[in-house]
């Protein structure tokens, strides 16, 4: 497979372009709720500082796993990660994916393993799949025979019908995708929906087992940050119109809380300058809960369901308008 080749690390370029893009937020009250609030674990040891890696929940070995992402350099990292709720551990395998940010990765049920698809090198971008084996701790690459094309910042998830990975939109270079893909297991298969979310990158997006649907928001489109709302029911993609949404973010963090049966976004970047709102999605509206303390603005950042522990993760990270790489762990307390 041909690589395409770049001049300059797409998350640069983005930050660029974002500063001069107009905002379309609507704002919305805060949410009362004094039971909510973040908390900064002290865990042993951190996750290095980094942005826009790939993150996951893996509930074979119920733990958080991490591989890659940009350095505060800029560079590419190729090291994996994971997390017990307490301590952060690298792993080191024999066998790994290449170097890359922008990568995205999902839990398959059928499988029962992590399924990580691309990213970028600030120079190359990569279509390449990738495995994890919570059980045994280590990578396989897959050999698809269907292999999609090369994609940086695209969207995985697992679908709430099927149970397997699916992949939507990413960056090509100069182009984002609107595809939908899904992982049979061993090959990619491109699916034909009727109706599908304007073409974009590093959206944020979660699985609702309530409503049977994925909720997917904002992201890239063409660099120009999104802020609509739509739904994946395992065919079709459908746009909702709520009244109230959350300002166009991009590179924000996406999970489904069981605890509120809702779907939670934290952080993200809004035209050049990050944030650190949490927004609820009920299956009708979006709210931005009230939280006495938050963490401090970023993009990039990681975010899981840690089910184990039944609470909301957010870590590492960066603020795009000072520069500050974060190397810190959040929780969101509802008890």
């Amino acid at each position: 497979m041909k690589l395409t080749e770049h001049r300059f690390p797409l998350w640069r370029t983005s930050m660029m372009f974002c500063l001069f893009a107009v905002s379309t937020a609507t704002v919305s009250n805060a949410a009362d709720n004094a039971a909510l609030n973040w908390k900064q674990l002290h865990t042993s040891g951190s996750l290095p500082a980094r942005q826009l890696f790939a993150s996951a929940y893996d509930p074979v070995s119920k733990k958080t796993v991490v591989f890659g992402g940009f350095d505060a350099n800029g560079a590419p990292l190729g090291d994996t990660w994971t997390f017990d709720g307490t301590t952060w551990k690298q792993i080191k395998t024999k066998i790994a994916p290449s170097i890359r940010g922008l990568g995205a990765m999902a839990y398959d049920t059928h499988i029962h393993k992590l399924v990580l698809f691309g990213g970028g090198t600030g120079f190359a971008i990569l279509g390449d799949t990738w495995l994890w084996d919570g059980k045994t701790s280590t990578w396989k690459q897959a050999k698809p025979k269907n292999v999609p094309e090369a994609e940086q910042g695209a969207i995985l998830f697992t679908d709430p019908v099927n149970g397997h990975a699916m992949m939507f939109g990413g960056n090509h270079g100069h182009f984002d995708s609107h595809d939908t893909f899904e992982w049979t297991g061993t090959d990619w298969k491109l699916l034909n929906p009727s109706t599908f979310p304007f073409p974009r990158s590093s959206g944020a997006i979660a699985t609702d087992p309530v409503h049977k649907n994925v909720v997917l928001f904002g992201g890239f489109s063409l660099l120009w940050p999104m802020q609509n709302t739509w739904t994946w029911d395992g065919t079709n993609w459908t746009q909702i119109t709520p009244a109230i949404q959350p300002p166009p973010l991009y590179r924000a963090s996406g999970v489904w809380d069981p605890i509120r049966e809702q779907v939670l976004v934290f952080g993200g970047g809004v035209n050049g300058f990050d944030k650190n709102g949490t927004w609820a999605w009920d299956g009708t509206n979006w709210t931005r809960l009230k939280t006495p303390q938050r963490p401090t603005v970023r993009e990039g950042l990681g975010g899981v369901w840690d089910e184990k522990n039944r609470q909301f993760l957010i870590f590492d990270g960066m603020n795009a308008f000072n520069g500050k790489f974060l190397t810190d762990t959040w929780k969101l307390n509802e008890q």
